[in-house]
C-alpha cells in the first residue's frame, strides 16, 4: 500500500520484494505439490468468488495469507489428446461428498519473516470466504461452514478471534464483497435474512445498528461509500426485476434515493472523494453507455457515448420482453423472445430455446447483451423464433425464488422451461410446438439433456454444450451449496442426475465437449455416452481435443458455431 514493496507467489511460496534495491525475500518455505502459500484454492477461485490468496496490511508491513493444503485430495489427470506430444495434467479436483483442502490463516512480518497462525477454532472443514484488513489495522475473515448455511465474520487480536457477526441462513448462504469497515468503526454489511439481499449496519463490536433498505427487491452490490457525507450509493432491481438502478441511501437511514432512470441496467463507481459517480448504462436499444456525474452539481458528462453502436443503425432486432407463469401456476416469470423479421399470416414458426436455468445467474434482463447475442439474432433472420426464460432457482428474484432447486436440481428448472415454451406456444399463434429445439452451455448443456429425457414429447432436438450428467462428478463448493452431499441426498442425485433418465431420450441431440475441461470434466459426457449406448440410444458428437470449458481458439469458435447452427437447421 505504501508503494515500497511488492508481494507475489513464485512455486507456491510467498516473497516480497523491497522496489527501491530489488532485493527480496522469500516469506514462506513450505510449499509442495498440493500445498500453496498465498494463493486461491480451487474452491475458492472457481465457486466462491475469492482469487486472491494475500493481503496486505494497512501499514505494509504485514502480510495476511492463506496456507492451503490439499496434499490428501487424490490428483486428477487430464490427458491433452490433440498434442504431438503426450502431455498430462494433474489436479486436486474436490468432487461433491469427498474432503476439500486444508487451510490455514497466517500473518508474515516482512522484515523479521516471522509468522503467527490465526486460530479458526476447531473445526477444520470449512470455507475461508473472505479477508480483509480493517482501517487501523486489525485482520478480520469471514468463516464459511462446509454446509454453507453459517457465515461468522471475525476480528483477531494478536491470534485470537472473536465473532463480530454470525449469520444462519436457509437454504444457504450467498457470500457478496459488499461488507465495508468505516473509519468510524461501523460496519456496512449486506445480508438475505429478510430473503432478498439488503444493506445493514453495525457498530464496531458487530452489533445491528439499523437497516437501510428494505422490501422485496435485491440489492444487487455497493457502488461506493461517502463517508463524510454518511452516503452508501448502491445498485438494485427496487423497480424492476429485469433491470437495475443506482440509489443512495444515508448510513443514518430514511428515505432512498434514486438516482438513474433510464430503463436498462446501470451500474457504477463512486470515486473515492465521494463526490462523483461513475455510471454505466445499458439497454436493449442501445450499447453501453459510460457517463461522469458531479454529484454535488447533478452536472453528467458522457465519457464514452458508443456512438453508432445502436440496435436499429446495426440492424439488429431488439427481444421482446414479457412475464409468465412458472409450472407452479403461481410464481411469475420473466422471458425473451427473438423473432423472425417478418411473420407471414398463418405461418407456424419452429422455436429454439436458449437455457441456462442454474443458480447464480440471470439472463432475461433489460440490457445491450440480450440483443447482441449472435446466435439469437442469426435464428431469427433464418425463421425461428428464439425464446430466453429464467425459471426458478435463477438470480435476483430472493432467497425463495432461488430455493425451489434446494436438494432437487434438474426438476422445477425443466417444469418451468416446458410451461414457457407451452405458454408461448398458446400466446402466439405463429409458433409451431411441434418443432421445439433447446441450447445451452455448462448448466445449460445440463438442462438441455434434461429437457430432452424429460420431456421429449415437447424438445426433439438439443444442443447439449459441456454438461454435468451427474452431480457426483462436480465439485464440493457449487454441488453441496444446492444439493448437500451425495453420501446425505442420494436421491436428489440420483434424480437430477441425466444419466437416470436416458431411457426417455426419443430426439437428437448433439453433445459438444472440450476434452481438456478443467471445470466440468470431460468425464460427464464419457459416462453419459456409456449410459446412452446400454440404453441403445442414438446421439452425435462434437469434440475438441484441446479446448476447456469453453471453446477459445478462434477457428474452433468458428468450427462450433457452424456446426450447433447447422445442427439446429438440419434437425429442427
Amino acid at each position: 500500500p505504501d508503494g515500497t514493496h511488492l508481494a507475489f507467489v513464485r512455486d507456491g511460496d510467498l516473497f516480497a520484494v523491497d522496489l527501491a534495491t530489488g532485493a527480496s525475500r522469500r516469506l514462506t518455505a513450505t510449499a509442495e505439490d498440493g500445498l500453496t502459500n498465498g494463493l486461491a484454492e480451487f474452491i475458492a477461485a472457481e465457486e466462491l468468488d475469492r482469487d486472491q490468496g494475500f493481503w496486505w496490511s494497512p501499514d505494509s508491513r504485514r502480510i495476511a495469507f492463506i496456507e492451503a493444503d490439499s496434499r490428501h485430495i487424490p490428483v486428477y489427470p487430464i490427458v491433452h489428446q490433440g498434442k504431438d506430444t503426450v502431455d498430462i495434467e494433474y489436479h486436486r479436483y474436490p468432487f461433491a461428498g469427498t474432503p476439500n483442502a486444508y487451510l490455514r490463516l497466517g500473518v508474515v512480518d516482512i522484515e523479521s519473516g516471522a509468522i503467527q497462525w490465526m486460530d479458526l477454532g476447531d473445526e477444520r472443514d470449512l470455507y475461508i470466504a473472505r479477508v480483509a484488513w480493517r482501517a487501523g489495522g486489525t485482520l478480520t475473515t469471514q468463516l464459511l461452514s462446509r454446509d454453507q448455511q453459517d457465515l461468522s465474520l471475525l476480528t483477531f487480536e494478536g491470534r485470537e478471534g472473536r465473532t463480530l457477526i454470525h449469520e444462519h441462513s436457509e437454504p444457504w448462504l450467498n457470500l457478496h464483497h459488499d461488507g465495508r469497515f468505516l473509519e468510524t468503526g461501523e460496519i456496512l454489511w449486506a445480508s438475505e435474512k429478510s430473503g432478498f439481499r439488503h444493506l445493514y449496519v453495525h457498530g464496531d463490536d458487530g452489533r445491528e445498528l439499523r437497516q437501510l433498505t428494505a422490501g422485496d427487491w435485491v440489492v444487487a452490490h455497493v457502488a461506493g461509500i461517502d463517508e463524510p457525507g454518511r452516503l452508501v450509493y448502491f445498485a438494485g432491481n427496487r423497480e424492476d426485476p429485469a433491470t437495475q438502478n443506482i440509489y443512495r441511501v444515508s448510513f443514518d437511514g430514511g428515505e432512498i434515493e434514486r438516482l438513474s432512470s433510464s430503463p436498462g441496467m446501470d451500474g457504477a463507481v463512486l470515486s473515492k472523494d465521494g463526490r462523483h459517480l461513475l455510471e454505466h448504462h445499458s439497454s436493449p436499444e442501445h450499447a453501453p453507455v459510460v457517463t461522469l456525474v458531479e454529484l454535488a452539481s447533478g452536472k453528467r458528462t458522457v465519457l464514452f457515448a458508443n456512438e453508432g453502436n445502436s440496435a436499429d443503425e446495426l440492424g439488429l432486432a431488439q427481444p421482446g420482453f414479457v412475464t409468465l407463469p412458472a409450472a407452479d401456476g403461481v410464481t411469475t416469470l420473466h422471458g425473451a423472445i427473438y423473432r423472425p423479421p417478418s411473420i407471414e399470416p398463418g405461418m407456424k414458426y419452429p422455436l429454439i430455446v436458449s437455457v441456462y436455468g442454474g443458480p447464480h445467474v440471470q439472463r432475461v434482463v433489460r440490457e445491450w447483451s440480450m440483443t447482441v447475442d449472435m446466435r439469437a439474432q442469426y435464428l431469427c433472420r433464418r425463421g425461428y423464433v428464439v425464446f430466453v426464460l429464467d425459471n426458478r432457482g435463477s438470480a435476483n428474484r430472493g432467497l425463495a425464488f432461488e430455493g425451489h432447486i434446494h436438494r432437487r436440481m434438474g426438476t422445477v428448472e425443466v417444469d418451468d422451461q416446458a410451461a414457457g415454451v407451452r405458454w408461448l406456444a398458446q400466446q402466439f399463434e405463429f409458433v409451431d410446438a411441434n418443432r421445439v429445439g433447446v441450447y445451452g452451455w455448462s448448466y445449460g448443456g445440463y438442462m438441455t439433456l434434461l429437457c430432452m429425457v424429460k420431456q421429449p414429447e415437447l424438445f426433439s432436438v438439443g444442443v447439449a454444450g459441456a454438461p454435468v450428467t451427474h452431480y457426483d462428478g462436480y465439485d464440493t463448493g457449487y454441488t453441496e451449496r444446492y444439493m448437500s452431499t451425495p453420501q446425505a441426498n442420494p436421491d436428489g442425485y440420483r434424480d437430477g442426475s441425466v444419466i437416470a433418465h436416458v431411457e426417455h431420450l426419443r430426439g437428437k441431440v448433439l453433445i459438444v465437449h472440450g476434452m481438456i475441461d478443467e471445470n466440468v470434466h470431460f468425464r460427464h459426457t464419457a459416462r453419459l455416452l456409456v449410459a446412452l449406448t446400454n440404453a441403445g440410444k442414438a446421439y452425435d458428437l462434437l469434440f475438441y481435443p484441446e479446448e476447456r470449458h469453453m471453446p477459445r481458439d478462434p477457428k474452433g469458435l468458428l468450427d462450433h458455431e457452424r456446426r450447433v447452427l447447422g445442427y439446429l437447421e438440419e434437425h429442427v
